[in-house]
């Protein structure tokens, strides 16, 4: 009986051990994976990785995890030749192949959402005499914003507001489109008014591999959707 106990209590402390261990390895490697995700995709800040999936030290013998959740503020994105700050990104990623030293990762899959505020969208459009509100969904369900531009016409500038839907186009661009643009029977206004109102604007600088799936207006700003397959993250 004296024998049984002992073995037990000799079973738990060696289980102790190894999820100790095992806990201890998962937090260095997370660090090193944020340094290595940072350093490599060029962030200006270091995001929070969370490495998913027990144990640990199995996955590694595999050299694949089976989740790895990524959260960063801050991101900056290109927007045509212009620069915009991407807040709240989180993906989590799933299938991370990974080399032993972590200097090397690609997700087979990804998921995730962002976050793109007026201010930056309307940074974005790129013109002082445009700016960009929240305008709702239309009966269809579709996201809208409101954009307000002012334009000269006939030597006397106009300022009109629109709403405009927002839509994701191939995959890595943002598309802003006035659905009626009030004229009022002025030559040329409307021309003029879309000139700019109506923009396309591709995001760049995310890690190779995401793609924006849609997007969505909110009282804040527009979250925006990613989906991604073979994404490289490091290396």
């Amino acid at each position: 009986m004296r024998a049984i106990r002992t073995t037990l209590i000799v079973a738990v402390i060696l289980a102790g051990l190894f999820v100790a261990a095992d806990r201890a390895a998962v937090y260095f490697a997370e660090n090193q994976a944020a340094e290595k995700i940072r350093s490599s995709q060029g962030l200006s800040g270091t995001p929070d990785v969370s490495i998913k999936g027990f144990p640990f030290l199995t996955q590694v013998a595999g050299s694949e995890l089976e989740e790895v959740d990524i959260k960063l503020d801050g991101v900056t994105a290109g927007a045509g030749d212009r620069s915009v700050k991407v807040s709240g990104f989180d993906a989590q990623l799933h299938n991370v192949r990974i080399d032993s030293s972590f200097s090397s990762a690609v997700a087979g899959s990804a998921t995730g959402t962002a976050h793109l505020s007026y201010d930056e969208l309307t940074k974005a459009a790129g013109d002082p005499n445009v700016s960009v509100a929240y305008g709702g969904k239309d009966g269809a369900g579709r996201s809208q914003v409101k954009v307000t531009g002012q334009v000269t016409v006939m030597g006397q500038p106009v300022q009109r507001s629109v709403v405009s839907t927002v839509s994701v186009v191939n995959g890595n661009t943002i598309r802003v489109r006035a659905d009626e643009v009030p004229a009022q029977g002025i030559p040329g206004l409307e021309r003029k008014v879309r000139e700019k109102t109506d923009f396309d604007r591709q995001l760049s600088g995310l890690p190779k591999g995401i793609k924006l799936d849609k997007v969505v207006t909110t009282p804040t700003g527009v979250d925006i959707t990613l989906t991604g397959t073979d994404v490289n993250l490091a290396g």
